[in-house]
């Protein structure tokens, strides 16, 4: 930090001006642009987000949608009793018609190849019987050796349970191919009427029953797993998240809400959507890269900072020579000054325009002139100036030699036994030292005191009448302190304003209230008192929302007293008037209480 003060010292005047410039416009330039860049990516991620979002919960309607319609579906086959009453019949006889087999193919059978036919999302419904005796009747009735060709079909399964990315087998090789994946419900009907055993096998394709697992790209992918942990995905597609979506299946299987969140795969920034099916007893995962879109708000970023790169380097040479044109003749000034400093007081600046560097100019010849000038004075000034200070340490009088003048005046009078003019002389004494003395700020209540009983003693020497004081204040608050001088003008305006146009023994009282968290001291005089509109004037001249002159009378010491009272202690506190004409005077003072 010290080299960089040192050097920026070192530069010239225009190359400092044109780095100060040059700053001013880069940080903030570099500020912006930083949080513009970032709220663009901020604002992309949150819309990639939103459409991620969005899509993953329409994939998840049109999941329920076709769960619901395989569920249903089975339960339309559960609820044919004409079906299951003829197959029930046709199992347990003997000999069975073809007449009757006819009228049950186009009727029964026919019905629910119509529930397929009429339901885009249906792959195929199939009944399994496990009976040779009944003939099959396709696509619905087939024998359950055909069940068994299915990678289920001979497992121990439960009924009401959902099979997943199975080949259709039922049939040769040759007869269906290409072999579809399948997903299906699979229910089981058991001892129907005691004569019959049969599976439900309501599927549909995998591609129909989860689209994105199966439109995935470089940036996009799906998965889902069943309740045995089992995943499926596409895998002709490249499959690199698969650790990771196990990894995020085995920290959150157990959530029952879905979510999504941003993260980070193989520094990779992505996107992932969990989100549990409770229809299928499974959960399904996607993942999807938005490296794209911060690729392409990095990329405008760079290209605006090379652009403005190649710019600021322009600015910067462009200013440099600006900025020198300007301080052209400021230059030729710092040139006279030098020839100045080395004793030359003839030369002067040539060509001094009418800007501020010009008027410098100006200055510099007039202080020349005049420097010029005053060389010439400079003996005789410095006699004069011998002289003054002569002077002023002759006619300068040491506080101390006031003090000891006046013990000398006061012992003079207790040796001729003037007791008046020696207590006279104490309290004046004091009172100057009192005044005269400013080591702090503030002082106690206490000393303010002292130095009003010291102050009425000498008015009561002008008068014929006596004024008195009557104090009645606490402990606490005489311990308070107050700003200086600041309860003396409040007596003195209650001797001159009031009191002294009466012309008898009076009292001044002096009464100290305490509250929670300040004191009052209130200082009442028996003398001519005010209007209430006096009041109200006096009281706007003490808030300073009347100007106030210097002249007796018109409450400058009551304002004076006011402003250092809320300089010390706040707007909180202060002075307030209450007065009854031709009765008494009160000024209510407020301060701060320190316990």
């Amino acid at each position: 930090m010290n080299r960089i003060k040192k050097y920026f010292s070192s530069l010239k005047l225009n190359k400092k001006i044109t780095l100060l410039i040059i700053i001013t416009i880069f940080v903030p330039v570099v500020i912006l642009s930083t949080l513009f860049f970032r709220n663009i990516k901020d604002s992309r991620i949150k819309e990639k987000k939103k459409n991620i979002e969005m899509n993953f919960e329409q994939n998840y309607a049109e999941i329920q949608k076709k769960v619901e319609v395989c569920i249903m579906s089975t339960q339309v086959i559960i609820n044919s009793q004409s079906f299951w009453n003829e197959l029930s019949d046709f199992n347990s006889s003997e000999k069975v018609d073809i007449s009757d087999l006819l009228y049950f193919y186009r009727n029964d059978v026919a019905s629910l190849e119509k529930i397929v036919n009429s339901n885009p999302y249906l792959y195929q419904i199939r009944v399994y019987v496990d009976s040779e005796k009944l003939p099959e009747m396709m696509p619905i009735l087939y024998h359950k050796k055909r069940m068994e060709r299915l990678s289920w079909g001979k497992k121990d399964f439960a009924s009401g349970t959902w099979q997943f990315d199975y080949e259709d087998r039922i049939f040769p090789v040759y007869i269906s191919q290409p072999k579809e994946r399948l997903v299906s419900y699979v229910t089981k009907i058991e001892d129907y009427n005691d004569t019959l055993d049969a599976t439900i096998e309501v599927s549909t394709r995998m591609n129909s029953m989860f689209p994105d697992m199966y439109s995935t790209s470089d940036e996009e992918w799906t998965c889902f797993i069943d309740e045995n942990g089992q995943f499926y995905y596409d895998t002709e597609a490249d499959s690199k998240w698969l650790d990771y979506a196990k990894k995020i299946y085995s920290d959150n299987q157990d959530v029952e809400q879905g979510y999504s969140e941003e993260s980070v795969i193989n520094r990779t920034p992505v996107i992932i959507c969990h989100k549990p099916l409770k229809e299928l007893k499974g959960h399904l995962i996607k993942i999807v890269s938005i490296e794209e879109e911060i690729a392409s708000v990095n990329c405008s970023r760079n290209i605006f900072g090379l652009c403005f790169l190649v710019i600021f380097v322009a600015l910067i040479f462009f200013l440099n020579k600006i900025v020198k044109i300007v301080l052209k003749q400021f230059y030729a000034v710092v040139s006279t000054v030098r020839i100045v400093q080395k004793g030359n007081l003839d030369v002067r600046v040539a060509r001094c325009g009418t800007d501020e560097i010009g008027e410098l100019g100006q200055q510099i010849n007039k202080m020349l002139d005049r420097i010029t000038l005053l060389m010439n004075e400079s003996i005789k000034r410095e006699v004069l100036v011998k002289d003054s200070e002569i002077r002023a340490l002759q006619n300068q009088i040491n506080a101390h030699f006031i003090y000891n003048v006046l013990e000398s005046i006061k012992m003079m009078a207790e040796i001729d036994e003037l007791y008046e003019i020696s207590d006279a002389v104490t309290s004046l004494g004091k009172l100057l030292r009192y005044s005269m003395k400013w080591v702090s700020k503030n002082v106690t209540v206490a000393e303010e005191i002292e130095y009003i009983k010291n102050y009425l003693s000498l008015v009561n020497l002008r008068f014929d009448y006596e004024i008195y004081l009557s104090l009645n204040i606490p402990e606490i608050i005489l311990s308070q302190e107050i700003p200086k001088m600041s309860l003396q003008p409040i007596i003195e305006n209650a001797i001159y304003h009031g009191i002294e146009g009466i012309a008898e023994d009076t009292n001044i009282y002096m009464k100290g209230l305490i509250y929670d968290d300040y004191c009052t001291i209130e200082i009442t005089d028996a003398g001519r008192g005010m209007s209430e509109e006096e009041i109200i004037v006096l009281q706007k001249k003490i808030e300073g929302e009347i100007e106030t002159t210097g002249s007796s009378g018109n409450g400058i010491g009551l304002k004076n007293v006011q402003d250092r009272i809320k300089i010390s202690f706040g707007s909180n506190y202060g002075i307030s008037i209450a007065s009854k004409k031709d009765c008494y005077t009160k000024v209510i003072v407020k301060i701060p209480l320190i316990r």
